[in-house]
């Protein structure tokens, strides 16, 4: 019998056909699509923004961001990342109401603690630059909180595409009031009180859509669980996740709060822009891609099948499309910067020079990051922070003491943030080989539907 052979080109559209139906694939395309038209927007009004403000502006609204970067995990003591993992929507639910909870109750806190001693907070903390916005932090703290669980019950339930048009639109909103207003008063106060409301609008805009799954849905078998069950078996989120993403943001947050403090608001504003224009592939794809791999992971998992492979693919994916843009700031760093947005911010492409190696082993990492709670490395990562924000600082430290050089302690800083990145993804990898085909227990034990579904699905 005569066989037919299909042409090379013939097999390989019908693999992009295939490839192009498979659901991980159609949500990252979703999530990236949205997110990429939402980028574009803060790319066109980022230019006239910098012209408008200026370094020092940016350097204040830096320090305000680092420090809400740190205390917004504890807002919630990171428990809205569980409300994937509960096979039950009711579950689910719970622990969003939890999450709130306990955000306000964080939010009273630093209200009051701002209000009775902001004047030797800021003193002890260094963050004289910003004394006169503290008070907006216990709002920033809660709209966080709320904007964490509306988007964590968007994963649960697979909504990307909504995900995707409200972040454009919130983008374009804010974009829109920071030129608005800047025409007028163009000082530090506007950035940081939009930057602050910003979170709130996205976290109004996730919940319009939202009542008809969460008030009520197909919650599966079995009884409901009380919220203080529930918080007892994801205890590791507040044990070790939330210190972890604190130590994270703390690390991460050191170079602009000791940028301000030693070299003043402008060295911090070339470095927030940089940082600003470089983590733009990440929450470009990086985001998307974690997102999406977040309940795919979990749902592999509770399936027993072998995680390895997943991560790999999705890290390699990353890699090869973030090799062009990380690679062009580069080479081309200063340049580019000069063109964009003026001169004053050559030292910002500087800068972004030796970010761009940092957060290139940062975006790939997503899919690593994303898997850390379903491969139950809590402790581990709260380690691996404990130790990444020790030899930051003492690289920054270093950097500023023996060569009292800004451009040095940002390469230091970025180089051997890399090489954590790197030292993390082989580290998941090893975990997944270790584990493999078998679930995390708290996976395996969680009541839930009879097919072994994790979520429920819902049209995205």
């Amino acid at each position: 019998m005569n066989s037919i052979v299909y042409p090379k080109h013939d097999s390989l559209r019908g693999r992009l056909r295939e490839l192009a139906r498979r659901p991980f694939v159609r949500n990252v395309v979703a999530v990236t699509t949205g997110t990429a038209a939402a980028q574009v927007v803060t790319v066109i009004f980022a230019p006239l923004v910098a012209r408008q403000y200026g370094p020092a502006a940016f350097g204040a609204l830096g320090a305000f961001t680092a420090v809400l970067g740190v205390l917004a995990p504890v807002a919630s003591l990171t428990y809205p990342i569980a409300m994937v993992l509960p096979r039950s929507d009711a579950d689910a639910r719970a622990i969003a109401k939890l999450s709130m909870l306990i955000g306000f109750g964080v939010s009273v806190l630093l209200a009051l603690a701002f209000g009775l001693a902001g004047d030797p907070l800021a003193r002890l903390l260094g963050l004289s630059t910003i004394r006169d916005y503290l008070m907006l932090l216990p709002l920033a703290v809660l709209l966080s909180a709320w904007m964490q669980v509306m988007e964590q019950w968007r994963i649960r339930k697979k909504q990307f595409r909504a995900t995707a048009r409200v972040a454009v639109l919130q983008s374009l909103i804010q974009n829109a009031a920071k030129v608005g207003v800047g025409w007028f008063h163009p000082v530090a106060a506007v950035l940081i009180v939009i930057a602050t409301l910003g979170n709130g609008l996205y976290a109004f805009m996730l919940g319009l859509g939202m009542r008809g799954t969460f008030a009520a849905g197909d919650d599966g078998p079995g009884p409901k669980r009380p919220m203080s069950a529930l918080a007892r078996e994801h205890h590791d989120f507040p044990l070790y996740r939330a210190p972890q993403v604190c130590i994270n943001a703390a690390s991460q947050s050191l170079p602009v709060l000791m940028l301000a403090g030693f070299f003043g608001p402008s060295a911090a504003g070339f470095y927030s822009l940089g940082r600003t224009v470089m983590s733009m592939p990440i929450r470009l794809v990086g985001k998307s891609v974690g997102d999406v791999f977040y309940p795919r992971f979990t749902e592999a998992a509770h399936q027993r099948q072998p995680l390895g492979p997943l991560i790999s693919r999705a890290t390699v994916f990353l890699a090869a499309a973030g090799l062009v843009p990380f690679g062009l700031v580069v080479a081309a760093g200063p340049w580019l910067f000069h063109l964009v947005f003026g001169d004053q911010w050559r030292m910002a492409g500087e800068y972004a020079r030796w970010l761009a190696v940092w957060l290139y082993f940062g975006f790939l990492n997503r899919p690593s990051v994303a898997a850390i709670a379903t491969l139950g490395m809590q402790r581990f990562f709260l380690g691996y922070e404990i130790v990444s924000l020790m030899l930051r600082a003492a690289v920054i430290w270093l950097a500023f003491a023996w060569l009292h050089s800004d451009l040095i302690a940002v390469a230091a800083f970025c180089v051997s943030g890399a090489l954590l990145n790197a030292f993390l993804v082989a580290a998941t990898l090893l975990a997944c080989r270790r584990i493999a085909p078998a679930a995390p227990d708290r996976l395996a034990n969680d009541s839930g539907s009879q097919d072994g579904s994790i979520t429920q699905q819902a049209s995205p």
